[in-house]
């Protein structure tokens, strides 16, 4: 273990609280990213220290901050951190004109916008740039109840340190990680997560990123135009694309206008994320309903066996 984090398991109140005040970014980063599972939950299960731990480490996040996007946030996050589903801190913090103020030890009796609420060692880890925060809620693992859109654009505002990325960007989700995130995610879960403000990022990034899974020798032959109406919006609205292939490639629009379409697929945006990720038979969404067809099936059919869908992991 990094002799930097070695000390806090004798060290006192006071001196945990000084050591997350003045200790540099990186290195903390770089011993906490040293330190196994085992040995930071050693550490930060102290009473006397996990408080001190995770106020030093949200106290000094301005420090990592991007100014324009800071500038632009709004609210008061909420962070409930949980062991076996047991709530060991409350805290907040509040983004106003530029700045930020913590709330160490925030009542659940307070109005906040967002709540996030995770394990303990999961938290140490995304802050760490260890676990993509995207990812984590994606899979369950982390919970994020009001606000999803202030959530995000939080996470968007904060360098890991060290790395010179924010800590969440949607758009650099990998594929394939997305797929073994949903390997097994409730079904529930899923469906909140596709009506809360992480669903029209997810949606646009798989249908922008579709055409690069187009297998060019499976589509050499093929001409198909497949819209795609996604149902499930708590605004009613429905999103429209529209998916065509032709000369062994593949293009996709938003919205409905152009051409004649030989099918249109209609479906919740949670089955759709599941069907994108491989975790729906094309053939077993029809025939259980979940995919709807209007048109030539068979054409609509036709469109999954030219995409090489990432496996999970």
């Amino acid at each position: 273990m990094s002799p930097d984090l070695e000390h806090l398991r004798t060290a006192s109140r006071d001196e945990a609280a000084a050591f997350f005040a003045e200790v540099d970014a990186e290195a903390l980063v770089a011993a906490v990213r040293a330190t196994t599972d085992e040995e930071l939950l050693g550490l930060v299960s102290r009473d006397d220290i996990r408080p001190v731990a995770v106020e030093g480490i949200l106290g000094r996040l301005h420090e990592y901050a991007v100014a324009e996007r800071l500038a632009d946030l709004r609210g008061v996050v909420r962070f409930d951190l949980e062991r076996r589903g047991t709530l060991l801190e409350r805290h907040a913090i509040a983004f106003e004109g530029g700045g930020l103020t913590l709330r160490p030890r925030l009542s659940d009796a307070e109005p906040t916008d967002v709540v996030l609420r995770t394990s303990l060692l999961r938290f140490v880890r995304i802050v760490s740039g260890e676990r993509n925060a995207g990812l984590e809620y994606l899979s369950g693992k982390l919970d994020i109840d009001g606000d999803a859109m202030l959530a995000l654009a939080v996470g968007g505002i904060f360098r890991v340190p060290g790395s010179g990325e924010v800590a969440v960007d949607p758009t650099a989700l990998d594929p394939v990680d997305v797929a073994t995130a949903l390997a097994e995610v409730r079904s529930d879960h899923l469906r909140k997560v596709m009506t809360s403000g992480f669903r029209s990022i997810v949606l646009e990034e798989i249908f922008r990123r579709l055409p690069e899974y187009v297998n060019p020798r499976k589509a050499a032959k093929v001409h198909l135009t497949i819209g795609f109406r996604l149902l499930g919006n708590p605004n009613g609205d429905v999103e429209r694309y529209v998916v065509r292939v032709a000369g062994g490639a593949a293009t996709v629009t938003a919205g409905d206008e152009g051409e004649q379409r030989d099918a249109t697929v209609t479906c919740e945006a949670h089955d759709y994320l599941r069907l994108a990720t491989g975790h729906l038979n094309p053939v077993t969404g029809v025939l259980k309903g979940q995919l709807k067809v209007r048109g030539d099936k068979a054409k609509a059919l036709q469109l999954s066996s030219v995409i090489d869908i990432p496996k999970p992991r």
